[in-house]
Parts: structure tokens; C-alpha cells; sequence
């Protein structure tokens, strides 16, 4: 009964809480009542069983298909919450720019001493009695290079798991990223019991309760702090390292050749104004490596701006450039397509007033 009386006072406001979320950056997701999963597709994603690549579904603001319909919209967060206040709230880790460190702490038997630090070879002289569980690898990990246990890393955000376990949030830096394991893979791992929540995959946000107890905040910070660079390295050296933020979607390289095709004027200034075009729609594109602190509403809104300018001087047309600024803003900034838009007309139509001369430009 004490533990039902516990879990019962650290009942948290779910919308509250997937909305505290969202103002971070954080795409979220719903997550089944009482579980850490996300919550079902729709009956005909469920039949069909279907890729979540061209559903219709997620574009209908309907939360199929798990994180890939994570959104930081504030009208889909409150439907979803407000229609279903007992869901749970997930965070999309890629989007979001998070690299979550997952402690496990199960009572398990050891697995065999190749597996404890994978890559690390462990003497068989060496004495693992007491070794039990992720909080015990994970600070192994960070004697054998001298670095500080990430578990007592109080410059960054920390929350307690319902099974005594830990996450320890990072934000990715803007220049790689990582991608998923778990602690017992046989193959990419970081640490035995110690999980690694990042691209291609979600995190339980802090408040949402499952049947085991409620995932609760630790310490004061509330935000995480960079990911130390030594566990960049060890998360490289570990088979976690993915593509480079910027290399990592083909969008980034089509949308230069868009913005081409979308200017119409002859001669030299067609190429200028392409340069133009390009540089800015290359500032917004850039966002997607930082989700707060890069400054993407005034980088948008200087883009639509000089977009505007060249609509305005005949360089381009209204339709090409709105729709090539629309596609650069949902690629940094997935799921803000309400926001972005926004910015884009007010940009488009302060810049429609102010012709771009190109050569006046450049001089």
C-alpha cells in the first residue's frame, strides 16, 4: 500500500508535461497507458502493416507509427493529450539532438568478461566479484580513461527509472551522431546493462508513470549539457557512430538543386541569385545539427526575406521559393510546420516589398 500511496503523489500532468517537452524542442510522442512503449496505430496501419515512409496517418496528425510521429506542434500535443490525458510521453532522441545513456540495474548473471566492456579486454586475473549490474560497467568505464562516473554528473539533466535504473541525458554535438544499443547486445554495445537511446530511437520523459512507478527527475539541472568528448569517442570506438548530422539526409543535398530550378531570371544574375538563395536556405538547413540555440526563427525569417527580395525582382517565383523554404524548415525543424510557416509568410511578404537588385547586392 506504501507504494501505491508513493506512485499516487508523483502523479504528473501528462499534457503538462509533453508540452514542458515540446518548449525544450523535443519532439513527443504518446506512449500506451501504464507502459513505456508508444501508444497503437490506427486500426488500418495496424492491418496493413505498413512503413511509416508516405503514411498518411502522421501528415493527418495521428501518432502511427510510434517516433516517427513525434512533433513539437502545440495543437497535435494538446489533442493527443487532452483526448487521452493518461498517455504517457515519449521524446524522439534524434530529432530532439539527444544521446540518453540507459543504466540498467537487474540482478543478471554476469555475461562472459568480453562483454562487460566490449572492445576492453578484462584479465582473467582481474576479481569481477561485486560487478552486478550498469552502474557498476558504466564507472568501470569511466576509471579505466580517468574521467568523471557519468552517473554522478550532476551539470547535467538526470532521471530515475520505476526499476531503480538511470538515464543520463547529453546533447549530441553538431557534428555526429550516435545511434541505439542495448547493454546485452552481442554486437554494438557500450557497456553491459548500459543502453544507449539516440538516432532510431525514443526516451520515457520524466513524469510519466508506468505499472512500475513513475520515472522521476534527479538534482536540480533541467537540461542536458553536451556530450562529453570522451564519450564521443568511446561511443565511436563501440560501433555507435552514424552518418554526420548534415550527410545524413538526401534532403540536404537536393534542396541546393531546387533552389537552381526555382530561379528563372538569364544571364549572370540567374547564378548569383542562385548563390543567394542557397546561402540562406544553407543557414536554416544547418539548424538541424542544434534543436535550441541556433537561432532558426530569425535564420527562416532571413531566408524568406531574401527570398522575397528575388520574387519581388523577378528572379523567382512565389510558389517555388515558398515551397523550397517550407521543405529546409520541416527538415531542421520536424513536426513545427504550423510555426514555420508562419515565419515564412511574414518573411516573404516584408521581403515581396523590398527588390533584391542583385548586382547592387553583391557590390
Amino acid at each position: 500500500m506504501a507504494d501505491d500511496n508513493r506512485r499516487a503523489e508523483w502523479r504528473f500532468d501528462m499534457l503538462s508535461v509533453a508540452r514542458w517537452c515540446a518548449a525544450q524542442g523535443w519532439p513527443v510522442l504518446p506512449l500506451a497507458p501504464g507502459r513505456k512503449t508508444p501508444a497503437g496505430n490506427c486500426p488500418q496501419c495496424r492491418e496493413n502493416s505498413h512503413s511509416h515512409v508516405n503514411c498518411p496517418c502522421i501528415a493527418a496528425g495521428r501518432w502511427c507509427h510510434g517516433f516517427h510521429a513525434a512533433t513539437t506542434d502545440a495543437d497535435r500535443i494538446d489533442a493527443w493529450w487532452t483526448s487521452n490525458p493518461f498517455f504517457g510521453v515519449g521524446i524522439a532522441c534524434a530529432p530532439a539532438g539527444l544521446v540518453v545513456l540507459d543504466i540498467d540495474a537487474h540482478a543478471k548473471l554476469l555475461p562472459s568478461r568480453d562483454r562487460i566492456l566490449p572492445g576492453i579486454p578484462i584479465h582473467d586475473l582481474v576479481d569481477l566479484e561485486g560487478l552486478e549490474h550498469g552502474f557498476h560497467t558504466l564507472a568501470l568505464l569511466a576509471a579505466l580513461r580517468g574521467k568523471e562516473d557519468p552517473a554522478e554528473d550532476e551539470e547535467t539533466f538526470r532521471v530515475r527509472t520505476p526499476s531503480g535504473g538511470l538515464h543520463i541525458w547529453y546533447r549530441a554535438d553538431d557534428r555526429r551522431r550516435f545511434k541505439c544499443s542495448t547493454g546485452s547486445s552481442t554486437g554494438r554495445a557500450l557497456a553491459w546493462q548500459v543502453d544507449v537511446r539516440a538516432n532510431g530511437g525514443y526516451i520515457v520523459a520524466p513524469g510519466t508513470t508506468t505499472s512500475a512507478g513513475t520515472y522521476l527527475p534527479i538534482g536540480t539541472v533541467r537540461a542536458p549539457r553536451r556530450l562529453p568528448e570522451w564519450l564521443a569517442v568511446e561511443l565511436t570506438r563501440t560501433g555507435h557512430l552514424d552518418m554526420p548530422q548534415q550527410a545524413s539526409s538526401p534532403r540536404l543535398r537536393v534542396l541546393p538543386q531546387r533552389a537552381r530550378q526555382a530561379v528563372i531570371a538569364a544571364g549572370g544574375g540567374r547564378s548569383r541569385a542562385a548563390q543567394i538563395l542557397e546561402a540562406a536556405l544553407r543557414e536554416v538547413i544547418a539548424c538541424v545539427a542544434a534543436p535550441e540555440g541556433a537561432g532558426f526563427s530569425d535564420k527562416l525569417n532571413r531566408a524568406a526575406f531574401t527570398a522575397g527580395g528575388l520574387v519581388a525582382s523577378g528572379y523567382a517565383t512565389i510558389a517555388d521559393v515558398e515551397r523550397i523554404l517550407k521543405s529546409a524548415a520541416d527538415y531542421a525543424r520536424p513536426g513545427q510546420g504550423k510555426r514555420s510557416t508562419q515565419i515564412i509568410r511574414s518573411g516573404l511578404d516584408a521581403g515581396t516589398r523590398r527588390p533584391l537588385h542583385i548586382e547592387g547586392h553583391l557590390a
